[in-house]
């Protein structure tokens, strides 16, 4: 059992000082960097296959410590070694590892799509960050604006959509090109649009379809800014709450080691 936990205070993300933690830690995330160092290439060389090799043994391994020490994490007992494969992380681990069955059996040919699940590699960086863990805490705090904004955000695609598909031609009367030659054109139009990105690939040519473009595009700098603005005051009082955590932490260590020199130096 103690070699269990110590295998769970390495493998498992830490914030202290454990050596072990960190230099495991600091492993894994060079791990993870050379095994997505591949896909910035086109061209494959020997020495891609063997860094998928090597990384992905480790991946391998690293996902069966966590998993026979999914008792401390979860705190479930025996049902956590049954859970633990279906959380979040432990499914992005296993859809990381999945594309090397390729190379180990020819037959796994499904899984030659595999340069996509590898980008899922790198959410594993998101497992040693601090950031990330802050930043979900904020979304999960103000999940309920958020998701207000966000439906909202969908019925004036949907509305502005649907308006400039009825109201602009298919077939663009000065050059002869499609417009907006189905729904998802418009959907897409709405987006970028909403967004204020602008690609300028779908443009209305009405004068009506203008006057909607017009619209969302004001309405859009609008709808942006609230979101951003309610994550920004949420993360700046999440970090504030965070240092004053960390400030009595450090308090109440401080005053343990002066009691335990106290009580030292009276014997």
């Amino acid at each position: 059992m103690e070699i269990r936990k110590r295998i769970f205070e390495i493998v498992e993300p830490r914030k202290g000082k454990d050596r072990g933690s960190i230099l495991y830690d600091a492993f894994m995330l060079i791990m993870i960097t050379l095994s997505i160092l591949p896909l910035c290439f086109k061209e494959t060389r020997p020495v891609f296959h063997i860094i998928e090799i090597v990384t992905v043994s480790i991946f391998i391994i690293d996902y069966l410590l966590r998993w026979c020490t999914a008792d401390y994490k979860l705190n479930k007992g025996f049902w956590s070694f049954l859970i633990y494969p279906f959380t979040p992380a432990a499914i992005i681990d296993i859809l990381s590892i999945l594309p090397a069955m390729s190379l180990i059996a020819p037959g796994f040919k499904i899984f030659r799509i595999s340069r996509m699940f590898r980008l899922l590699r790198i959410l594993k960086f998101l497992r040693y960050s601090d950031k990330f863990e802050l930043l979900w805490n904020v979304i999960k705090r103000e999940k309920n604006v958020l998701l207000t904004v966000l439906g909202f955000c969908l019925f004036y695609i949907f509305v502005t959509g649907l308006i400039m598909f009825n109201a602009e031609p298919h077939i663009n009367p000065v050059t002869g090109q499609p417009t907006f030659t189905d729904f998802f054109d418009a959907l897409y139009w709405a987006t970028v649009t909403l967004t204020t990105v602008g690609y300028g690939d779908l443009t209305p040519v009405t004068d009506i379809g203008r006057l909607v473009s017009m619209l969302s595009s004001l309405f859009g700098v609008a709808i942006i800014a609230l979101p951003s603005g309610v994550i920004t005051a949420s993360y700046l009082e999440e970090l504030r709450s965070r240092k004053q955590q960390n400030r009595r932490t450090r308090d109440k260590e401080n005053s343990g080691e002066e009691k335990t020199d106290d009580g030292s130096r009276n014997d």
